[in-house]
């Protein structure tokens, strides 16, 4: 629980839900408008919305597990070895 109430797990989440509220809201708009007024607007930010709500509930399901420090699931970060 007080992984919840830190300044690095909110910073974490948030970066995480408006990065995949762009994604899905790109890949809407890419989807087949040809011009600005041919997009679907709307439907652009209900998808956006309801993909940044399901990162969010995944950023708390990852809560109670994990490192930490962020909103991830997982425990310890293994350096990659070249």
């Amino acid at each position: 629980m007080k992984k919840w109430i830190s300044i690095p797990f909110w910073s974490d989440t948030l970066e995480r839900a408006v990065r995949t509220a762009a994604q899905a809201a790109l890949g809407v708009v890419g989807a087949g408008a040809i011009g600005v007024l041919d997009v679907a607007w709307p439907l652009v930010g209900s998808v956006a919305g309801l993909a940044a709500v399901v990162s969010l509930l995944t950023s708390f399901a990852g809560g109670a597990v994990g490192d930490p420090g962020t909103a991830g699931f997982v425990t310890t970060r293994t350096p990659v070895r070249r």
